[in-house]
């Protein structure tokens, strides 16, 4: 049996920052669901928010951010981040990475929604995810061992300790593993695959959120689900992103008859925040109207953005009308698992970064392009802290005694296609009490509760998909239920107006139950352990 000091869930751009800046003494595993170029972080089109151009600074990009985000974020950590935002561009540049320059050699910046000016970095037009994973890919040590095609499905917790010691995963056949570590980090991405309509890789599908709330972790804010406005969508599908950078050079929503979507709605128009642009997108298809990108101003569309056209070639998407057809759908948590400044969460032993976590610098809108950015920087935070642990004597784990019950009992859960439709349906872009009562008592129908304390090691990969499919939705809908006001990317019709007093809560959930605490600018250090 194999032990690490650091066992990383995930492939994504925070889990291979993270193994990239961990100590050469680590010993290290990296272990993913599917293949480690199967993650939202290798889809990522727009770029990298950081305040790097002339006229620019952290303090302007932490104003977008809050604003974005309706002020309901932990106002330290955004500007730790838009602080050290430069200077990972930097790192990066140095280790090799190659960003697209303008004509005078400078990286070119471009420009994106609610951003106040041109600040995205980016690589290969509209493929900078692809670059900037494989280039953290090809500088990884190859004394670490990276495990592919593995769905973990427990948290080992020790029974005296209570802490976080290893996880359970199973293969492709459904045969069980057990790996240890001293320090177990969850970067498993969001909750994307939850819903019918989305942008995100489809194995993306809350895992990380269902671990570490079975394990006791809490949860917080996951009501606030981004629904990116701009969706390839044609002959009723949708096939991939299209980025928010096309409507940065100029691009406009269109209806059919060729007149504005967006005039008149909001200042920045196009280059609105994203929950806005996207609840005017969902109202239009409501009431069967098509919406599509008008990118007749954009010149060499197909040279400055090589992977949206692809993409719509590979669907049969002419862009001879210089027109694309678009939908809203779920794209980005900016809730997820409570964590502090350096990503440990309430289990002793267990760290949440990148989308899993709930790090407090998205509020209830995450501002374009900063997801990477969070990546990065809490990759590396982390490796900073762990690298002052540093644990050099030789892993020993404490006796305990694994349930062994050979018991399958497998409970009446919902059809996966059911539940990503129903979702769509009454926790999507705009919400209503009835609505979400309808989901909430559809969902209440199936019991997820009878595995609580059982073994899993018996039930097969897609049960327990299932499993963590429905407790996350009923994460969701309870938070939905409960923040009785609009906020961000939260839109409740039955509700539309922000309200200040509910601007001051977070709703937090775990195994002990659900409760709704009131914000303080450190947040996210509340009831964890230092």
């Amino acid at each position: 049996m194999k032990m690490y000091n650091c066992i990383i869930v995930g492939s994504g751009i925070a889990a291979m920052q993270l193994a990239n800046h961990l100590s050469d003494q680590f010993r290290i595993l990296v272990i993913t669901k599917s293949t480690k170029r199967a993650n939202n972080s290798y889809r990522a089109q727009g770029g990298i928010a950081s305040a790097i151009g002339e006229g620019d600074k952290p303090a302007f990009h932490f104003q977008d951010t809050i604003k974005a985000g309706c002020e309901f974020q932990n106002e330290k950590e955004v500007h730790n981040l838009v602080e050290h935002g430069p200077k990972l561009i930097e790192q990066l540049k140095k280790s090799g990475l190659d960003f697209d320059k303008d004509d005078k050699g400078q990286l070119a910046l471009g420009m994106e929604g609610a951003h106040g000016q041109k600040r995205i970095v980016h690589c290969g037009g509209d493929a900078t995810g692809k670059y900037i994973m494989e280039h953290l890919n090809s500088t990884l040590r190859t004394d670490i061992d990276i495990v592919e095609n593995r769905f973990v499905y427990e948290l080992i917790i020790h029974p005296t300790t209570k802490k976080c010691i290893g996880i359970k995963a199973k293969d492709e056949n459904g045969h069980n593993e057990s790996y240890f570590g001293h320090q177990v980090i969850l970067a498993m991405g969001g909750i994307g695959g939850l819903f019918s309509i989305t942008s995100n890789d489809p194995s993306v599908a809350g895992d990380g959120i269902a671990l570490a709330y079975r394990a006791g972790a809490d949860i917080v804010d996951m009501e606030f689900i981004q629904f990116h406005p701009t969706l390839l969508y044609f002959k009723g599908k949708t096939a991939g992103l299209i980025s928010e950078a096309v409507r940065g050079e100029g691009a406009r929503l269109i209806e059919e008859s060729g007149q504005s979507i967006m005039a008149g709605k909001h200042l920045m128009e196009d280059l609105a925040p994203r929950h806005i642009v996207a609840k005017e997108l969902f109202q239009q298809r409501l009431a069967k109207k098509e919406v599509y990108l008008d990118i007749s101003m954009i010149d060499r569309f197909e040279e400055q953005f090589p992977t949206i056209t692809a993409m719509c070639q590979s669907n049969g998407v002419s862009l001879k009308e210089k027109r694309i057809p678009v939908a809203p759908g779920c794209h980005f948590l900016m809730g997820g698992i409570v964590v502090n400044s350096v990503g440990q969460t309430s289990v002793d032993g267990l760290y949440a970064i990148g989308e899993t976590a709930s790090t407090g610098v998205h509020g209830a809108n995450r501002l374009a392009s900063n997801s990477l950015l969070e990546g990065l920087h809490y990759g590396k935070m982390l490796a900073n802290h762990l690298n002052e642990q540093l644990i050099q004597k030789e892993m020993e784990i404490p006796f305990y005694n694994p349930s062994n019950s050979t018991t399958v009992n497998v409970p009446l859960l919902p059809d996966k296609e059911e539940l990503r439709a129903k979702m769509m349906a009454y926790a999507g872009i705009i919400r209503t009490s009835s609505e979400l009562k309808i989901l909430h008592d559809w969902l209440s129908k199936y019991d997820e509760s009878i595995l609580n304390d059982l073994s899993l090691d018996e039930y097969s990969n897609e049960t327990l998909q299932l499993l963590f499919m429905l407790q996350v939705a009923k994460l969701i809908t309870t938070s939905a239920q409960l923040r009785k006001e609009s906020r961000g990317a939260h839109n409740r019709e039955d509700y539309p107006s922000e309200d200040e007093r509910w601007g001051q809560i977070h709703i937090v959930q775990s195994k002990k139950g659900t409760e709704m605490r009131e914000r303080q600018n450190e947040y996210h250090q509340v009831e964890v352990n230092a």
